[in-house]
């Protein structure tokens, strides 16, 4: 039992939580770049899970991207911390359903998560570990220490001298 107390106090610490609130950010950021830069290639991608309805793709094609590069600009800034991990975790929810419905399809494609590549690699159930370990990360930062070295906090901090 107490590895297991060992553990969640390592894995609820500040500074970790804060190394999570960044790599979560980092990643979103990065995730968003290739989507914004090709949102016609994005809005194919989203087409081929066959799960929204057409008229959904292009608008869903154009404004994800643009969530996640703003949710991982939050996140790494430390505004709005809660919500942006709020949003980050709902999106990989989300990303999680619509790739397991495809794997349970037994379609295997390009997620579109780095990359618009047609060619792009097809990960199938690895990719639903990464989502579910992204998804862990952003539970602890809505979670624990969410105002640790953030920039909401850090002004507040300077606009109420004690």
């Amino acid at each position: 039992m107490s590895l297991l107390k060992a553990l969640a106090s390592i894995i609820t610490d500040k500074k970790v939580v804060l190394i999570f609130r960044l790599v979560l950010g980092v990643i979103f950021i990065y995730a968003s770049l290739d989507k914004i830069a090709h949102p016609e290639q994005f809005a194919r991608i989203i087409y081929n899970y066959k799960i929204l309805p057409p008229f959904f793709i292009n608008v869903f094609a154009i404004t994800l991207p643009w969530v996640e590069l703003m949710a991982g600009l939050f996140l790494i800034l430390g505004i709005f911390t809660e919500s942006a991990s709020l949003l980050i975790c709902f999106m990989l929810m989300v990303f999680v359903v619509a790739i397991s419905i495809n794997l349970y399809r037994g379609v295997n494609l390009n997620c579109g998560c780095f990359s618009t590549d047609p060619a792009g690699t097809k990960e199938g159930a690895n990719l639903l570990i990464k989502d579910f370990v992204l998804l862990f990360l952003g539970i602890m930062v809505f979670f624990f220490h969410k105002n640790f070295a953030s920039l909401s906090y850090l002004l507040k901090r300077k606009s109420n001298p004690r």
